[in-house]
């Protein structure tokens, strides 16, 4: 269960990765992340569980409809800069999360990030169909 994170219980190294477990895109994604060594520390948070507690000021559905994480200091983080902050602190991903800090470079990722969760739901049919398929 997720508890909204308060700066005063992190150290300055924790963030939190809120990603939505029921969608297998997400949910593969994730899985690769999670076996990389992160350079600090990460807690994977899946907010489609019943018992996730969304944070002060949100609610789950805003959540569900884009990727979100929280800084060491407590901010919330949506789309792309939420990325780049995941991606920052692993290695393989690393050199994606310096392209953004290019000038331009960041509101492109975003548009880009926009344009593809117009397209989610269709992926994420495609990828139960597959996961269907593979079970039997």
């Amino acid at each position: 269960m997720y508890r909204p994170v308060n700066k005063s219980e992190i150290s300055n190294t924790c963030s939190a990765v809120l990603f939505d477990g029921s969608c297998p895109l997400c949910s593969r994604e994730i899985a690769m992340y999670r076996k990389l060594p992160a350079l600090a520390s990460l807690e994977w948070i899946d907010i489609s569980t019943p018992s996730y507690c969304t944070p002060p000021g949100t609610t789950r559905d805003v959540l569900m409809k884009r990727f979100h994480a929280i800084n060491p200091d407590g901010q919330m983080l949506s789309g792309a800069r939420a990325f780049v902050h995941v991606w920052s602190l692993l290695p393989g991903w690393r050199h994606l999360a310096k392209l953004a800090g290019i000038p331009g470079v960041l509101p492109i990722m975003e548009i880009s990030y926009r344009a593809f969760l117009v397209f989610r739901p269709w992926i994420q049919i495609m990828y139960r169909r597959q996961d269907q398929h593979a079970q039997h």
